[in-house]
């Protein structure tokens, strides 16, 4: 019984330092690539599309630049949302991490 109980306490352990060091971990830049269009579609799912230089010129005619400092996130109701704000803190932190 006793053996048991320290693996537990190992496996609770373990758990809580992966826990924490996730948290600590700085966030990792988004992998976008060139010739790549990435969208938002209309049943809210995520798509990657592969580009050419076809018709280019009118997918940029409709197209905003994002400014700088933009945050991208889902809200609580699935629905994705832009910040201009801010949203660090001065000494670079997040400024809506996670609860502790």
């Amino acid at each position: 019984m006793t053996g048991s109980v320290l693996k537990a306490l190992i496996a609770v352990a373990a758990l809580c330092a992966l826990t924490s060091a996730a948290r600590a971990a700085p966030p990792e830049p988004w992998e976008l690539k060139p010739d790549m269009g990435y969208a938002y579609g209309k049943d809210g799912k995520t798509l990657a599309y592969r580009m050419g230089t076809k018709n280019a010129d009118m997918l940029l005619k409709g197209a905003k630049k994002v400014p700088k400092g933009t945050l991208f996130f889902i809200g609580q109701n699935g629905q994705l949302y832009m910040r201009t704000a801010p949203y660090l803190e001065g000494d670079g932190s997040f400024s809506f991490g996670a609860d502790e």
